[in-house]
């Protein structure tokens, strides 16, 4: 089997990369990215290729599955660009997927693409995926979900799967994460259990995590297997304030959501930090999600807990781990990282 990864050299790629590459069914991978790494996996062939410019069947070509995982979340401050790689390039993989005659297409899809629900209960695939208005990353899943909701009738011969994890943590990936969220400011003896002293307490703010390397192996199980449609994927427990203040041996403040939202809006605006308000209101927003259909069809099941996922990153972001790919470059997070503050905290792609 020949599986072509679109965006393989982020978070969730290389962990698909080294879960597909551990397969003896898969005898072919064509990771694709807009940047060659120096990293190498088994069987896998690099191919250089952007998703708004490039031509995309030629790499399809043969293969008998395209997993597309491209996708930009900085530049924050640049709509333009983070919307033609999200919703104009996703839509290119698909048509070139088509056009090269691929049986099976997974999309990574996300929590963020969930309209608002409930946070007392958790929702099956069902739920609608009219995403967060205020979030640019919530609208951009929720449009491509939208087309490949007139995708799929089009195309009947080809299985389309949607995976719609949490937030996806590990370790390889802390450098990254921190660069994309955080940015240069965050003081790095913070980034220790116990030294963290407290942790907004509000109604709404439980999520579920997963860890990357269990995300990359619900799409090999994806990839792999005849299943169709939508799948959930998180693991336990949800993180809620109770949760984090135990892992992290803080204590729960109650804070006012409004108050918090003017804080990280009023320094993504100063240029402190690259996180647009928008990320809280989805925090905040979206629904707790069931996970029982990957369970069961898929036969996915996580083999680390959301705490364990997250401490392992607190703690790699704190040592500067990363892997020798351009999204997740190790190191150089600390407050001294001129060139982040020259070229705009949030106003660059790191990807």
């Amino acid at each position: 089997m020949r599986v072509a990864v679109v965006g393989a050299t982020g978070n969730v790629g290389t962990s698909l990369l080294r879960a597909l590459s551990d397969d003896p069914s898969i005898d072919e991978i064509v990771g694709i990215a807009r940047r060659r790494p120096e990293l190498s996996f088994p069987r896998t062939r690099w191919v250089t290729a952007d998703v708004v410019t490039d031509d995309l069947v030629s790499a399809f070509a043969g293969v008998d599955a395209v997993v597309h995982l491209a996708w930009l979340i900085q530049p924050s401050r640049d709509r333009a660009t983070t919307r033609a790689v999200n919703v104009d390039g996703s839509r290119r993989v698909f048509e070139a997927a088509a056009a090269a005659g691929v049986p099976a297409l997974v999309y990574a899809s996300s929590v963020g693409a969930y309209s608002p629900g409930p946070k007392d209960r958790r929702v099956d695939e069902s739920w609608p995926t009219g995403g967060i208005p205020t979030s640019f990353y919530s609208r951009d899943k929720a449009d491509v979900e939208a087309i490949l909701d007139a995708f799929e009738p089009a195309h009947p011969d080809m299985r389309v799967v949607r995976l719609r994890p949490g937030l996806i943590f590990k370790g390889e990936a802390a450098s990254g994460i921190r660069r994309l969220f955080a940015g240069p400011l965050l003081p790095t003896p913070l980034l220790r259990r116990r030294l963290i002293p407290i942790v907004p307490a509000m109604e709404r703010l439980r999520f579920q995590g997963v860890h990357s390397f269990d995300v990359g192996e619900a799409y090999r199980l994806a990839v792999v297997r005849d299943v169709r449609g939508a799948f959930n994927v998180a693991a336990d427990p949800v993180l809620d304030p109770a949760e984090l203040g135990r892992l992290l041996e803080a204590r729960p403040v109650p804070v006012a959501p409004r108050v918090l939202r003017t804080v990280v809006d009023a320094s993504w605006r100063l240029r402190l930090q690259p996180t647009p308000p928008g990320w809280l209101d989805l925090a905040l927003g979206v629904p707790l999600m069931d996970s029982t259909r990957a369970r069961e069809e898929l036969g996915w099941t996580p083999k680390r807990t959301a705490g364990e996922a997250l401490l392992e990153l607190i703690d790699a972001m704190r040592r500067g781990d990363g892997l020798d790919t351009a999204p997740l470059q190790p190191g150089g997070a600390g407050p001294l990282r001129v060139r982040e503050f020259l070229t705009g905290v949030g106003a660059r792609s790191r990807g």
